[in-house]
């Protein structure tokens, strides 16, 4: 008696260290979107799940922006169906023009409808289809960027609800499992060669050329590099969060509460003032990052917070000439007084 595909093992001994922490009867969602990557997780997950213990069923986002994608979405849901997946959901979005391209837009909804229903259906874990190579594609297109080690640890593999348990996978192993097990994944023409996507050109178009220039094994160093990274970003992080909680003035973090506030606090007119000595004392990279959550947390949008407003915080700190106020977006100001940093709404108090 033979044993499943090789591919397929993998993709099942995956999904099976990313479920272990789960309750049993715990119900997981895997994201899937008819491509190879989703089916073969969505495979591995039929498998294992049950087999642990734990419920599992799918949900199919229909964006809405190609021709004919009502059709695959049920394609989809049918093939998560036969697998054995229930409840298998097929949510249909709305996505909003954006500044930032389809692409981000398309992302922002489908993971806002995903939480959606993981919170309607009580769900333990969402499992995302994201494999090596995409960490890859992102931790290269986040390089040229010019983005810090936050950005270019890539996608972590869990984050709240959402895991990934493909990161170490390849995508081809992906498509293999597919064959493996008779399904038929769903080719988006827009990651075909030469499709207008950034990320799609620099998937058959970038980094082909790095894999024959410098050799075999641009993509794995790539996603080591991310895990690497990912593991600086949670110690300077832990250590942002003690300087910060040391540099507040009056006590105005509560021990134990996470850097970035949730979207109620953002909006919130928080006022935070700052120890000067107590910043200035740390390294610059500790500094910075406290600073920015300190900026996050008094209400600057975090989206439209960018290194050089940092700086510019950070120089009344390290470069004092007596300047004034730094403007910030979110009608927020930064001072330097009295041997503060105040950071509010307009011009913030002594």
């Amino acid at each position: 008696m033979t044993g499943p595909d090789p591919a397929v093992a993998a993709q099942r001994v995956a999904v099976r260290a990313a479920l272990a922490d789960l309750d049993p009867g715990a119900l997981v969602l895997v994201a899937c979107s008819g491509g190879a990557d989703s089916l073969a997780l969505a495979a591995a997950t039929a498998f294992v799940a049950p087999r642990a213990g734990l419920r599992a069923g799918a949900v199919v986002v229909d964006h809405g922006l190609q021709p004919g994608s009502a059709a695959v979405a049920q394609a989809a849901a049918r093939q998560c169906t036969a697998l054995g997946l229930a409840p298998v959901v097929v949510r249909t979005v709305v996505v909003p023009p954006g500044g930032g391209g389809p692409e981000a837009a398309a992302r922002t909804v489908r993971y806002a409808a995903l939480d959606e229903e993981a919170r309607a259906r009580g769900a333990a874990a969402v499992l995302l289809r994201h494999t090596l190579d995409d960490q890859a594609e992102t931790v290269l297109l986040r390089l040229a960027r010019g983005s810090g080690a936050r950005s270019l640890a890539g996608m972590p593999a869990r984050r709240g609800v959402l895991r990934r348990p493909f990161l170490a996978e390849r995508r081809a192993g992906t498509e293999q499992a597919c064959r493996a097990l008779g399904l038929t994944p769903w080719h988006d023409p827009t990651n075909a060669p030469g499709a207008p996507p950034l990320r799609s050109r620099v998937r058959h178009a970038v980094l082909p050329v790095l894999e024959e220039v410098l050799g075999p094994g641009v993509a794995p160093a790539l996603a080591r590099t991310a895990d690497q990274l990912a593991a600086d970003d949670d110690a300077l992080t832990r250590l942002a969060e003690d300087l910060l909680a040391g540099a507040l003035v009056d006590g105005a973090l509560v021990d134990g509460e996470p850097l970035e506030p949730d979207a109620a606090q953002k909006d919130a007119a928080v006022e935070v003032r700052l120890d000067l000595d107590v910043l200035a004392a740390a390294p610059a990279a500790v500094r910075h990052r406290a600073l920015r959550a300190a900026l996050v947390r008094a209400g600057v949008p975090d989206g439209a917070l960018h290194r050089v407003h940092v700086l510019a915080v950070d120089a009344l700190l390290t470069d004092w000439r007596g300047q004034g106020p730094v403007a910030l977006p979110g009608g927020r100001r930064a001072r330097r007084r009295c041997g503060r940093l105040t950071v509010g709404v307009g011009d913030v108090g002594p």
